[in-house]
C-alpha cells in the first residue's frame, strides 16, 4: 500500500498551505482542535518564512510539515491531499493558476481547495478563479470563519428556533469588524490589496448578516440583495502625521499622503425574500479603531428578540498598572493597543473567531462527510457585493444590486486615483 492510500485508508486529509504568513499560523492553531487532518506541507515564495511556519507546524503536532520549493511539489506530493491558499491577495490568482496548471499537466491530483477572504481583488478575478475550480473538478470551499464563530453559530440556531419561529423572521442584522490597520504592508496598499478595509474586511461583514437573516437548512439564495449604499472614507491614516508613521513602519510605498486607501467604509444592503419582505443589513469596518484590540461585533433584531455579539467582552480580563513593565504584544488579544490598565483577554482566539469550525468543516467536506457550507460560489457573491459597495460609494448613491458595469469595475482606490473623499 502506498504511503497516500495507507493515510487515505486511515480517514485523515494532508493539508498544505499556499501562505506562510499572519493568517496561515492562525488557521495552524485553530488546525490543534481538528482530529482528521494533518498539516503536511508549506509554500510560500519566501523561503525562510515558509521553514518558519512548516516548523510552527510541527511544534504544534498537527502534522510533518516540511517546506516545499513550488506549489507545484506540493501537488505533485502524494501525501497533500488539499490545500488552504492563505496567501496575499495579489497572488491569489496567480496561485490557482499555478495549481490548475499542475493537476491539468498530469503532475498529481486534490481532494479540495479552500480559499481565504476575498476570493479576489474585483469580480473578473473572482470569476476567474471560480472557473479554475471548475475546471478541474475539486471540491472548494470559501474560508470565512465569521460565520463558524461559536457565539454565531449558537446564537443563529437559538435565535431562529426560539424567538423566530414564534414571531417572525428577523428584519435587521448588524456587523462590524474594526482594529487599528493590518500587520503587513501589502495590506495598505490599494493596488496589491484591491482596496482598503472594504475589500479587506468587509467581506466578513456582508456575508455575516445575509447568514444572520437566512433560516438555518435555508439556501443563501432565499435572501437576495436588491440594494445596496456604500460609503468610504480615511479617517485616520491619511492625517499627516499617521501618514508619516505608515511611511516609517511599512516604508515609502505606502504613501498615504498621496496614495491613501479608504480607513473606515460602511455598506447597508437591502435584501428581499422570496415572499417580498424587505430585510436591511447594516455593515461597518474600520482601521482606524482605538480600543483594546481587535473588535468583531454582531446584533440580530427581529419582533420579539434580539442578539448581541462582542468579541471584547471576553469573559476574561487583566489589569496592569503602570508599574508593570514589557514588551508591546499581541499576547491579550488581535491587534493588541495597550499593555497596561484594564484588558480584555481572549483565551482562544482561533476558537472564539471560528477557526477552529471552519477547519473542521471543510477538512470533513474534503474528506466527504458533509456538504461544504461556503465555496467559491459564494466568495464571487461577496466579491460582487464588495465592488457594487465601492461603486456606489464613487457614485454617491443607492444602486440595484448588481449594477451594471459590475464585472469589469476597479475601485479607484486599487487604480491609485482615489484622494481620500
Amino acid at each position: 500500500m502506498s504511503s497516500n492510500q495507507n493515510h487515505h485508508a486511515h480517514g485523515r486529509l494532508g493539508v498544505g498551505f499556499v501562505g506562510s504568513g499572519f493568517n496561515a499560523r492562525f488557521h495552524m492553531q485553530a488546525f490543534q482542535a481538528v482530529r482528521d487532518a494533518d498539516v503536511r506541507g508549506v509554500w510560500s515564495p519566501n523561503l525562510e518564512h515558509t521553514s518558519s511556519a512548516a516548523a510552527l507546524a510541527r511544534s504544534l503536532d498537527i502534522g510533518a510539515a516540511k517546506a516545499y520549493a513550488s506549489i507545484r511539489d506540493m501537488v505533485a506530493d502524494p501525501s497533500i491531499d488539499a490545500l488552504w491558499l492563505t496567501g496575499p491577495n495579489h497572488s491569489r490568482l496567480e496561485n490557482m493558476e499555478e495549481i490548475v496548471h499542475a493537476i491539468e499537466g498530469g503532475v498529481g491530483t486534490l481532494r479540495g481547495i479552500a480559499c481565504e477572504k476575498p476570493l479576489a481583488r474585483n469580480v473578473a478575478e473572482a470569476k476567474r478563479m471560480l472557473a479554475l475550480i471548475q475546471s478541474i473538478g475539486v471540491a472548494h470551499g470559501y474560508l470565512e470563519n465569521q460565520v463558524f464563530a461559536p457565539q454565531i453559530e449558537t446564537g443563529r440556531t437559538r435565535l431562529w428556533a426560539r424567538g423566530a419561529a414564534s414571531t417572525g423572521r428577523p428584519y435587521l442584522a448588524r456587523a462590524s469588524e474594526e482594529h487599528s490597520g493590518p500587520h503587513a504592508p501589502w495590506f495598505w496598499r490599494g493596488e496589491l490589496q484591491g482596496g482598503g478595509v472594504l475589500n479587506d474586511m468587509m467581506c466578513h461583514s456582508v456575508l455575516l448578516v445575509r447568514h444572520l437573516l437566512t433560516q438555518p437548512g435555508a439556501a443563501r439564495s432565499s435572501v437576495r440583495p436588491v440594494r445596496i449604499t456604500g460609503h468610504i472614507a480615511s479617517l485616520k491614516w491619511s492625517q499627516a502625521p499617521y501618514a508619516a508613521k505608515l511611511a516609517a513602519t511599512f516604508g515609502r510605498e505606502v504613501d498615504y499622503a498621496k496614495r491613501p486607501s479608504e480607513d473606515f467604509a460602511s455598506v447597508m444592503i437591502e435584501f428581499e425574500t422570496a415572499d417580498g419582505q424587505i430585510l436591511i443589513g447594516e455593515a461597518s469596518t474600520s482601521w482606524s479603531f482605538v480600543g483594546a484590540g481587535l473588535r468583531l461585533s454582531a446584533e440580530v433584531l427581529g419582533p420579539e428578540y434580539s442578539m448581541s455579539w462582542n468579541t471584547l467582552n471576553s469573559g476574561l480580563n487583566l489589569f496592569f498598572s503602570r508599574e508593570v513593565r514589557g514588551a508591546a504584544g499581541e499576547d491579550l488579544v488581535e491587534k493588541q493597543n495597550a499593555e497596561v490598565g484594564s484588558m480584555p483577554v481572549i483565551a482562544n482566539e482561533a476558537a472564539a473567531y471560528g477557526y477552529e469550525n471552519e477547519d473542521r468543516h471543510f477538512v470533513r467536506a474534503f474528506l466527504g462527510k458533509e456538504a461544504p457550507l461556503l465555496t467559491f460560489d459564494d466568495g464571487l457573491e461577496v466579491v460582487s457585493l464588495l465592488m457594487a459597495a465601492y461603486q456606489s460609494a464613487e457614485l454617491g448613491k443607492t444602486l440595484d444590486f448588481p449594477p451594471p458595469g459590475l464585472d469589469a469595475f476597479v475601485p479607484a482606490v486599487a487604480r491609485g486615483t482615489w484622494k481620500g473623499s
